[in-house]
């Protein structure tokens, strides 16, 4: 997995098969995540540090005024999961190869304060977690058990936060033309099941491919593919729209 994926560890304490049919203890990737593991600072402590403040004041402006986090904030309140930034966001030290996570356990997005370096990279960490969020209010997913469930919120997750836009993609050094945004939200989502499963890569690659079609159409809440923020913009007023003339049915 590159360095500044978001990866989506559920609950710990469970077992999944690894590779060669064997079963090993898998820690859900938390090994990613120590700080989930420690007693948590005093506010004062953590004001003290610059990463954190940094994390939060970003925070802040991606949750105020990013139209991919403000649409997904809406529905989630609208199906009953209202979304509060002191309890539902957590700005922690990670390890060196994530951005971020969702814990089912606590319903809880947690960011690295220590890898998000600037306000855009923090606007997809956040879009790409509360996608995972609002899979988890609106569907009985899995996350424990189930590999083709986290196989379909990472894909939704990498096809609508952004991931795969095209500037991001020339950031990587990748380039294609027909089919290449597909083939990125299949190898994003790919790594992030690696990322947090112990299991083969042939795996998550079957399990990834064997949910593709039908979880990369499936473009709840947005209503398209938001390829940047002037569509993230125009699908958020498009949801706020379709919200009243449903209220006046």
């Amino acid at each position: 997995m590159e360095r500044g994926e978001a990866a989506s560890p559920p609950a710990a304490g469970e077992k999944a098969a690894a590779a060669g049919g064997e079963e090993e203890e898998d820690d859900f990737g938390y090994r990613l995540f120590p700080d989930r593991n420690k007693n948590p600072q005093s506010f004062l402590v953590r004001s003290l540090f610059t990463f954190h403040n940094r994390c939060q004041l970003m925070l802040r402006m991606t949750l105020e005024t990013n139209p991919y986090a403000q649409l997904l904030l809406e529905a989630m309140k609208q199906s009953g999961c209202t979304v509060f930034n002191d309890r539902h966001f957590s700005c922690e030290n990670c390890d060196g190869c994530v951005s971020g996570g969702f814990d089912s356990a606590t319903s809880q997005i947690v960011l690295c304060q220590n890898n998000i370096r600037h306000q855009s990279h923090m606007n997809r960490v956040v879009t790409h977690e509360l996608i995972h969020a609002f899979d988890h209010c609106r569907a009985h997913v899995d996350w424990f058990k189930n590999v083709k469930h986290l196989a379909c919120s990472e894909i939704r997750a990498a096809n609508l936060s952004g991931d795969c836009t095209l500037m991001n993609e020339i950031a990587r050094f990748k380039f294609g033309l027909k089919g290449h945004h597909q083939t990125c939200v299949r190898d994003r989502a790919i790594r992030s099941i690696l990322a947090v499963r112990k299991v083969s890569k042939e795996t998550a690659e079957k399990a990834v491919d064997e949910v593709f079609d039908a979880c990369f159409n499936d473009l709840e809440p947005f209503g398209r593919i938001p390829h940047s923020k002037t569509d993230a913009k125009r699908a958020y007023r498009d949801f706020q729209n379709r919200d009243r003339y449903n209220a006046n049915l």
